[in-house]
């Protein structure tokens, strides 16, 4: 395991093409928690998309929706709270995890019953967090999970589940893809520890720069004062109405 903290921009930077991505962590000055999560798109119909608020709930909406051709895996809520849960993910397992908090189970219950995309031949890992807003900054925490592919054909789900505990200045950084490719290969290993700073408008200013120009869709950042329960958002779209 590594514990050498990594510079998001530079990961980002690196990479033509990681997919969809998730990042979560604590602040550097342990006040906030902090998430994001951007869509990139190699195809018309993955590029038609805006990501929209309504409240605390994020969604991804068509930008011409004439121009939709399946809205089966792109269109869907990456972002929703469930009590003191804040419920991040590439896919419509948001809405399973949700239920699965309703219902009295847990994040890892709700992701048993799932499996990745239906795309074959990418098999597009379904990759979700969750972080657990308590009533002591010190008590934050969240989780990670990766469903991915045990073989070129997809006929077997892997499974895997991270937990964490907030650290100052820490976040992790899960996405599907591990580089661009034709099949694009999936996300291996464990989320990549990266560093955290206090302004989310920086935060996501360097995570939209250092996306690739042609591929990123869109990004949402947020954080959530561990003191009030107040919360900060900034999105970027490419395409804007």
């Amino acid at each position: 395991m590594s514990y050498t903290r990594k510079n998001i921009g530079r990961l980002l930077k690196n990479n033509s093409y990681p997919g969809r991505g998730i990042v979560v962590g604590k602040s550097s000055d342990g006040k906030q928690a902090m998430l994001a999560y951007f869509i990139m798109g190699r195809s018309e119909n993955s590029r038609n998309r805006v990501f929209s608020a309504y409240g605390e709930e994020v969604r991804t909406e068509p930008f011409d929706p004439a121009k939709v051709a399946d809205p089966s895996l792109i269109l869907y809520s990456p972002i929703k709270r469930a009590g003191n849960s804040v419920i991040v993910t590439n896919g419509d397992q948001t809405d399973t995890i949700e239920q699965s908090l309703k219902a009295g189970h847990c994040f890892r219950h709700a992701l048993m019953g799932r499996t990745f995309e239906p795309d074959s031949p990418n098999f597009t890992p379904r990759i979700s967090a969750i972080l657990h807003l308590p009533k002591k900054a010190a008590d934050f925490s969240y989780e990670m999970s990766i469903l991915k592919s045990a073989d070129a054909r997809g006929k077997k789900c892997n499974r895997f589940f991270f937990c964490y505990e907030g650290t100052n200045g820490t976040g992790h950084f899960l996405h599907t893809y591990a580089k661009n490719g034709n099949p694009l290969p999936s996300f291996s290993g464990e989320p990549e520890p990266v560093k955290l700073g206090n302004s989310l408008p920086a935060f996501a200013e360097e995570i939209w720069e250092a996306l690739n120009e042609e591929n990123k869709i869109s990004l949402v950042c947020r954080s959530y004062d561990l003191k009030s329960g107040t919360s900060e958002q900034v999105i970027f779209n490419k395409y804007t109405r």
